[in-house]
Parts: C-alpha cells; sequence; structure tokens
C-alpha cells in the first residue's frame, strides 16, 4: 500500500496517472495547501520542501521500514524501477525519456507555473512577468511539439513517466492562454492521453477528493 499526500494540481495529478496506470494500491490522503497544511510538522517530516505531492511506500522492494519521498519527478522515478513499468529499460529510450522528465522537472512546471501565477493569483497585474512568462510558454510548447512531430511518445515509442510528467501541465492550456490548435502533435498526444481509461480513473478520484 502506498499513502499518497495529495492535491488536484498538476503535480498532484502526475501520481494518481501513474499509479492508476500500474494498478497499485493507493490511498488518498488530501492536503489542504489554502489552509497550509502541507506546514504541519508531521507533513514536514515526509516533505521537508513543504510541498505536494509525497509518498511513503508501506512495501518497499528492500523489505525494510516504510520509505518517504517527495518531489514529484523523483516519486515516479521510483515508481517505475520498483514496478517495472513506464520506464523501458533499453538504453537510448530510457534515457531518452528520463532528458524528458527533467525537461518537464526543471522548465515546463515550473514556467508554466509562473504563467498561472502571473496570469490568475498575482494580487496586481505584472505586465512584464505575464509576458516574460506567455513568450517561455510558447517556446517551451514549441518544443514539444517537435519532439511529437518526431516520435508517439516523449521518450520514443513507448508511453512512460516523461508523458505521465507532462500531461497534467498541459491539462492546464487554457489557463495558460494556449490554443492548442496551433500545436497539432501535442494536440494529439494530449487527446491520447486524456482518453486512456487510468487517466479518466485518476482524474475523478482527483474531483471526488
Amino acid at each position: 500500500m502506498i499513502d499518497l499526500y495529495y492535491a488536484p494540481t498538476p503535480n498532484g495529478h502526475k501520481i494518481t496517472l501513474f499509479l492508476e496506470e500500474a494498478r497499485l494500491d493507493y490511498r488518498l490522503i488530501r492536503v489542504d495547501i489554502s489552509k497550509g497544511e502541507q506546514f504541519r510538522p508531521d507533513y514536514l517530516s515526509i516533505s521537508p520542501n513543504n510541498k505536494i505531492p509525497a509518498i511513503v511506500d508501506h512495501l518497499p522492494a528492500d523489505g525494510g521500514a516504510p520509505l518517504s519521498l517527495f518531489e514529484s519527478g523523483e516519486i515516479l522515478l521510483y515508481l517505475a524501477e520498483k514496478t517495472g513499468a513506464l520506464l523501458n529499460g533499453e538504453l537510448r529510450e530510457r534515457h531518452a525519456t528520463l532528458q524528458w522528465l527533467f525537461w518537464q522537472v526543471g522548465g515546463l512546471g515550473p514556467m508554466l507555473g509562473q504563467n498561472h501565477h502571473f496570469n490568475h493569483f498575482a494580487p496586481q497585474p505584472v505586465p512584464y512577468a505575464i509576458e516574460r512568462f506567455q513568450v517561455e510558454t510558447l517556446r517551451l510548447y514549441n518544443v514539444m511539439n517537435k519532439r511529437l512531430e518526431a516520435t508517439p511518445w516523449l521518450g520514443g515509442d513507448h508511453y512512460s513517466i516523461a508523458d505521465i510528467a507532462c500531461w497534467p501541465w498541459i491539462n492546464a492550456h487554457q489557463r495558460q492562454r494556449i490554443d492548442l490548435n496551433n500545436f497539432p502533435a501535442v494536440n494529439n498526444w494530449y487527446e491520447r492521453i486524456k482518453n486512456r481509461p487510468a487517466t479518466i480513473l485518476a482524474m475523478q478520484k482527483a474531483q471526488a477528493n
């Protein structure tokens, strides 16, 4: 059993997408970030950076004590290695997948997150920041579109943790003022993932919790 400390944000959705794809047993534990629950001492002992998601694996592969992990990219990598799912073992595709996973963690997520903030949450408009992060969002969508023109999935021939990491951010494209029709390869990829049974289940659970 895996405990998933969760909020319905793009980073939270990454982990439910994986868990549903891999058909792992898990328990959703909602962390209400609007109420500051991420700062509680018991949560900080699991996620010292006071962010979601975090997990506690009660049956780690080494047979030892429960293992807690934070950072969504590391959680995806850990779960892929634990299950042998969604990370191809062939050298080149494995590392292509990891490149795009790290691209999401280091670029796509932070830049789109800033786009969300300055468009929707800043206490007053900051035109320079709005323009700055909109331009960077468009650049990243173009990078992704070129990749998906060349390969069916970000890592290559197989659906993987790289796709799972990116999809929840692209799912918020309207909040980023992005028209997916301008990025046909991304749009095709987005729709294929959106209609996967595991994605449908994961998003339904998000709405219910």
